[in-house]
């Protein structure tokens, strides 16, 4: 379909509305219609005066003995979609434990229960997307996963069991953010005045779920890192010196790659991003010179496979950091 620019007046240029647009929106002369400029400098018109979409709402029936994780997987896959209002009805009543799930996940997704009682639970979030900052989001979830990468390492140098304890607890606030930043995202990639607002395209939205989501397994590893140590306090067992500081160094050297990588996704510096990926040969090495020394010595076998966890998770925040890199690259050579 296409519209002639014609000249109205002296300075003023217009095109024409199609009539079938007009009628199928019900549309006469004089009239209020909507413009808004997108990203991408087209033009969109909208029928009458622009208004915020309304909330939007689910309800999910749920089985007399569904299981608990079901239930918190329906709840979440209702908030990324963009539902504001969720409304669960059991069959008969909710067990003691379907309730605990449903009180737990509405605190983890920042939901509000507003109604309860034996057969239903209408929970709702307050949050307002186009008042998000998602690249302040974004950092906000990686210091927290950043500060995790350095205390997780402080405690396995240190022994330190309390500071372990608080890093494993982190891992939560790690998901709060995830969880908030996916439902923007994909509430954009379906909403062009939401990505309008603010100011992102589809291939951001791709690209920062993508971040977002290498970020959260990352702090899943550290996290994994956090049990281990607890573990190996309780059961009384010590990684030997020699072999401790080298794991050290190991984590904290990934953990550099991690932050320069993050940093990278936003300079697109397509040189570094490079580098950062070639630097993780350097972990492949220092990870074969642990394994060397692990299995040369006698140790117990318990101890043994804890050291071959920690190492594993070790190597998958380098992964994800060389992922991120990648995903730098790919991302300077978008078209503005």
């Amino acid at each position: 379909m296409e519209r002639r620019i014609m000249s109205l007046g002296r300075s003023s240029m217009v095109i024409s509305l199609p009539k079938n647009w007009m009628q199928l929106n019900e549309l006469n002369k004089g009239d209020v219609v909507s413009l808004a400029i997108q990203r991408d400098r087209s033009l969109v018109v909208y029928p009458g005066i622009e208004k915020k979409p309304e909330p939007r709402e689910i309800t999910l029936k749920i089985e007399e003995r569904e299981d608990e994780k079901l239930i918190a997987q329906k709840i979440i896959g209702s908030f990324l979609n963009g539902y504001s209002g969720v409304t669960l009805i059991s069959e008969k009543i909710f067990s003691i434990p379907q309730r605990s799930a449903i009180r737990n996940i509405a605190g983890r997704l920042y939901m509000r229960i507003m109604e309860s009682d034996s057969k239903g639970v209408y929970m709702q979030t307050l949050t307002d997307e186009s008042k998000a900052s998602l690249d302040q989001a974004i950092q906000r979830m990686h210091l927290i996963s950043y500060s995790m990468c350095e205390d997780v390492f402080n405690s396995l140098k240190d022994n330190d069991l309390s500071l372990a304890k608080s890093v494993f607890s982190l891992d939560d606030d790690v998901d709060h953010f995830s969880f908030f930043i996916l439902r923007i995202l994909r509430n954009a990639a379906q909403n062009t005045v939401l990505a309008n607002e603010l100011r992102i395209d589809t291939i951001d939205c791709m690209d920062y779920q993508t971040l977002v989501h290498r970020i959260e397994h990352a702090a899943n590893y550290i996290a994994d890192i956090a049990r281990h140590i607890i573990m190996m306090n309780g059961a009384k067992q010590k990684i030997p010196d020699d072999l401790l500081q080298l794991m050290v160094d190991e984590g904290m050297e990934a953990v550099d790659l991690y932050v320069k990588a993050f940093n990278t996704f936003f300079s697109r510096d397509v040189k570094f991003s490079v580098e950062i990926m070639e630097r993780k040969r350097g972990i492949e090495k220092l990870d074969q010179e642990i394994a060397r020394k692990c299995f040369m010595s006698k140790k117990d076998a318990e101890l043994t496979c804890a050291i071959c966890s920690l190492r594993e998770d070790i190597k998958r925040i380098a992964d994800y950091a060389a992922m991120i890199a990648e995903l730098a690259v790919n991302r300077a050579f978008k078209m503005a």
